[in-house]
């Protein structure tokens, strides 16, 4: 990806101003958000579900799509999406750039020094995912973290692949489509 590539950018910094994370030091500026996505292509996700209704499992084929090396990591699964399944981001084979998380904000502390010891770059955690205490565990040893953000959603935004149900419908336009009608009004 490159930067010609942008659809869209945003005005103001970090994560929405609704999220408790726009007041801290932890917002991440869309800048930095960008560069991750552009730079980083190799991703561990933690709490990868195998159930194709659950967001994980939505964001992982999202990724997968863009050309984006997804690892699952789950200890209750052998494979998902094809793909083989570890237990944990250590035993993870070979360097992992961003840690992805999808599990609940107590389970963040462990997962992030496990990033620290593989020598992630990145700790990024999904929406309602917080956990102060870990993101400055992880700054203090140099990973970068983003907080309360979707990698799914954060792609489609600055590269133009985010409508009104998360999805691509390949079509750019002003006029709305009518099922009634059968065509753009």
């Amino acid at each position: 990806m490159r930067r010609q590539n942008l659809v869209c950018s945003l005005s103001t910094g970090g994560v929405s101003a609704g999220s408790p994370v726009a007041r801290t030091e932890f917002a991440t500026p869309w800048e930095d958000r960008l560069r991750i996505l552009e730079d980083y292509r190799r991703i561990a996700m933690v709490g990868l579900s195998s159930n194709p209704y659950r967001p994980s499992h939505f964001a992982a084929r999202y990724l997968l799509a863009e050309g984006y090396d997804v690892i699952p990591v789950n200890p209750r699964e052998q494979q998902i999406l094809g793909r083989t399944c570890y237990p944990s981001v250590k035993d993870i084979p070979g360097p992992v750039e961003v840690v992805n998380i999808f599990r609940a904000s107590e389970d963040v502390p462990p997962i992030v020094e496990e990033a620290i010891e593989i020598g992630a770059k990145v700790v990024w955690t999904q929406f309602g995912i917080i956990h102060y205490e870990a993101a400055k565990r992880a700054r203090e040893a140099g990973l970068e973290v983003v907080m309360d953000q979707c990698m799914k959603v954060e792609h489609a935004r600055f590269f133009g692949r985010l409508n009104m149900l998360g999805l691509n419908s390949g079509v750019v336009s002003s006029r709305r489509w009518s099922p009634a009608a059968g065509k753009k009004t």
